[in-house]
């Protein structure tokens, strides 16, 4: 589950990691009360107006700009809430604005220079361990660093048996060139930052910038937080943040049904059981000439009403020209799934797209007959490679 950089910064805060300070707001109004507030609590002269969505490289699409005066602020909150932002990771689409975080300024002038760096937790799944990445070269896209100058990026392996070390936390210290104070607010900032990690349960927490300000306070500018979904029955507060205005509203009424849904750019629609049976079922589609539009995995109960709603979340995109269902019947007998198929069929209606259907498994010569002798503008298949043709014939018509 994605969080905003507003709630990333809450949860940040509370495990004692120090952040730039911040108040969200959904109207202008609320923005203007929000930096009267900061001003007198932080004494921030000047305030940073950010678009608070799911993406990254806002400040590219203009979701981030800073206010020198209460008009200006106005003025800024005015154009941010409720754009259309359009940023390297939204696609040309790009994503409404519902609300955005009124900031203090924290690259105040001062005896030294302020500097950023970048700071990533999250598990290398190669290793099996948690890693601490992090590089100097903080406020630019990671991907960037990593193609041209791979070897500004420092790794730090944390043993599970022991977790975090002193010692480690004073090398990524060392590492981002630090001395005196910055050093040691460093490491208190990297302990901290990986008890968050650990305590929220997430699968990555990723500050970018990391910033040194120029009186050596090192603090959190910005905050991208994945949770971990499976972990979120432990941490209700958490799950309780779950914005799903910026999640796929398909996706959203799928998960409702229990239905592992995935929206994808194709014109044939699956319905499988089994994420590796749905994954080999794309790999079909595409060699057939068609393109899978999304992944639907019903679970091993693919019961009348749950084939029903698979059925009407698929329906949902026009853009899909056939219907693809590849049940291989373990659990499941694909007698039950074939006669939920023609229940379905008939408690929906009309469907306007060619339906193909291959069952394997328990019952499945059975299941094809239900399916011929249904009366009902159905294709049976039995083999993978009649699955294929079939296919591949009707996205042709």
């Amino acid at each position: 589950m994605n969080l905003h950089e507003y709630q990333g910064k809450e949860i940040l805060k509370s495990f004692g990691v120090a952040i730039q300070e911040g108040i969200v707001a959904e109207t202008v109004d609320q923005a203007v009360d929000a930096a009267k507030k900061l001003q007198v609590d932080t004494g921030t002269p000047m305030w940073v107006v950010k678009a608070q969505i799911h993406a990254g490289g806002r400040g590219k699409g203009g979701g981030v700009k800073l206010a020198k005066t209460m008009d200006d602020l106005k003025e800024k909150a005015n154009d941010i809430i409720g754009m259309q932002l359009v940023t390297p990771q939204t696609g040309p689409q790009g994503k409404k604005v519902n609300k955005v975080l009124i900031a203090q300024d924290v690259y105040y002038p001062g005896e030294n220079e302020p500097d950023e760096y970048y700071m990533g937790v999250l598990l290398d799944r190669n290793t099996g361990r948690n890693i601490i990445m992090y590089s100097t070269e903080g406020g630019m896209d990671i991907e960037e660093v990593a193609d041209k100058t791979p070897e500004k990026i420092h790794k730090e392996e944390i043993d599970p048996a022991v977790g975090l070390q002193g010692f480690q936390a004073r090398k990524i210290a060392y590492n981002l060139g630090l001395s005196g104070k910055a050093f040691k607010e460093m490491c208190k900032f990297v302990a901290a930052l990986y008890k968050a990690y650990e305590g929220t349960d997430a699968s990555m927490f990723e500050i970018n910038p990391v910033l040194k300000t120029s009186d050596d306070k090192i603090i959190a500018v910005d905050s991208k937080v994945n949770l971990d979904d499976n972990a979120l029955y432990r941490h209700p507060d958490y799950a309780a943040m779950r914005d799903i205005t910026e999640e796929d509203p398909t996706e959203v009424e799928a998960g409702k049904h229990n239905l592992n849904f995935v929206n994808l750019d194709g014109n044939v629609g699956c319905m499988v059981n089994g994420a590796g049976l749905a994954m080999a079922t794309m790999d079909i589609i595409k060699l057939a000439g068609g393109e899978p539009a999304n992944f639907l995995d019903v679970g091993g109960t693919a019961d009348a009403a749950r084939v029903e709603q698979a059925f009407r979340i698929i329906l949902k995109d026009p853009a899909v020209k056939a219907i693809l269902i590849n049940i291989f019947g373990g659990i499941v007998r694909c007698d039950r799934v074939a006669q939920g198929v023609v229940d379905a069929y008939k408690n929906i209606g009309d469907i306007p797209v060619p339906i193909i259907v291959r069952l394997q498994g328990t019952n499945a010569v059975e299941a094809k007959e239900i399916i011929d002798n249904s009366g009902l503008e159905v294709h049976s298949a039995i083999l993978l490679k009649e699955a294929a043709d079939l296919v591949g014939k009707v996205i042709k018509n």
